[in-house]
């Protein structure tokens, strides 16, 4: 059935008209909404910044977790360490620099490998792609591979349980925007993949629902000789995204999503202009985490609205959350109008909560809930 919100917008008292501008000298704009950013929202106009608490306890509060420091078992990508889960996904981390001698696949799910560092070779059903950082590649459901590192290569993995990836709807921006579906690489079968078949005997370690069965053949399995059909591993690099722009208007995160499944999405936020326009917000909205939980894993750059956040570190703001710029940031933002972000994160937005696993917590930052605390 259709949702039918109740909907008629209203004014009361000192307010702005159009959202994410002009916003009432000396006052801070924050956002509540249903859906993310696609369902009714209401704007509040405090005396206060949302985020000026003085004091933080109980369960809600948000993590920060530098996964730079975790310790990485390289031989499988099914040693990867879990950070975060629920029923639609699971998100981890792996590192390794080891040519890998067996094959995997995910019975569980599509799979999403976002390269943070690293380059090599990526050998599948479909053939031979040669990956580097900052790429997406999306393995569909059950599909063999293995990877052969040049460098050594650490992956955001993330799982799309019993699910598939599709591409956005991007609506009155037409199929062309965000990056050209002729952007996306596929797997050849070249000479790298043909010489790599052979009578030797492989295995495939297949996971299902988190365990894992060791299929063994006397041949390599990635014995295709060709194939048709739409079915494929994709290849999408962030620096083939043009992120979609207004210099008059802070867009939400959510024009910059890059793949959905059914309960999350992937975002990917990469270098764009900073509004100029002198009534504009530029740094991003205050507003609160009411129908998603928010996860960022911060690649590259300096993260302008964040303090204390470096290339690896992660972050989950969870359900009711109020969150948005740090205070320096806040403070600095006429001084960023019209430049360049240099920051490159990607983000994945769940309409269910995500549970914070061990791994995770070891390498938590404690102190990221003071970090909005002004100094």
């Amino acid at each position: 059935m259709a949702k039918q919100w109740i909907s008629f917008p209203r004014i009361e008292g000192e307010a702005s008209r159009q959202a994410h501008a002009d916003v009432p000298p000396g006052t801070y704009e924050r956002e509540m909404g249903k859906e993310g950013f696609f369902g009714p929202t209401t704007h509040f106009y405090h005396a206060h910044p949302p985020t000026g608490w003085t004091g933080f306890e109980g369960p809600l509060r948000p993590y920060a977790f530098d996964t730079n420091k975790i310790a990485h078992d390289g031989s499988c990508p099914w040693k990867a360490k879990p950070l975060l889960k629920n029923a639609a996904t699971t998100i981890s981390m792996w590192t390794t620099k080891e040519k890998m001698k067996h094959l995997v696949r995910n019975s569980d799910g599509d799979l999403l490998l976002f390269v943070h560092n690293g380059a090599g070779d990526l050998y599948c059903d479909f053939g031979h792609l040669e990956y580097r950082d900052g790429d997406y590649i999306v393995l569909p459901r059950s599909t063999m591979w293995r990877l052969e590192p040049s460098a050594e290569t650490t992956l955001l993995m993330i799982e799309a349980t019993n699910d598939s990836y599709r591409l956005p709807d991007k609506g009155m921006m037409g199929a062309h925007a965000l990056f050209d579906p002729a952007m996306l690489d596929v797997p050849a079968i070249n000479d790298k993949f043909r010489a790599q078949q052979g009578e030797t005997e492989w295995s495939v370690r297949v996971k299902r629902r988190d365990e894992i069965s060791t299929i063994t053949y006397s041949f390599n399995p990635l014995d295709a000789k060709g194939w048709k059909g739409d079915l494929l591993a994709v290849r999408i690099n962030w620096r083939d995204i043009r992120p979609v722009m207004s210099h008059r208007y802070h867009l939400p995160p959510s024009v910059h999503t890059t793949f959905v499944a059914s309960r999350f999405v992937v975002c990917t936020f990469a270098p764009r202009p900073i509004e100029s326009d002198p009534g504009a917000l530029k740094v991003p909205f205050y507003h609160n985490n009411d129908d998603y939980e928010e996860f960022l894993f911060y690649h590259r750059g300096n993260f302008f609205s964040r303090d204390n956040i470096a290339p690896g570190m992660a972050t989950l703001h969870p359900f009711g959350f109020t969150h948005g710029p740090h205070p320096k940031a806040f403070a600095n933002q006429e001084a960023m109008a019209g430049k360049i972000t240099d920051e490159v994160a990607v983000m994945v937005d769940t309409r269910d909560p995500l549970d914070v696993l061990p791994d995770a917590l070891a390498v938590e930052w404690a102190g990221y809930v003071d970090s909005w605390k002004k100094k």
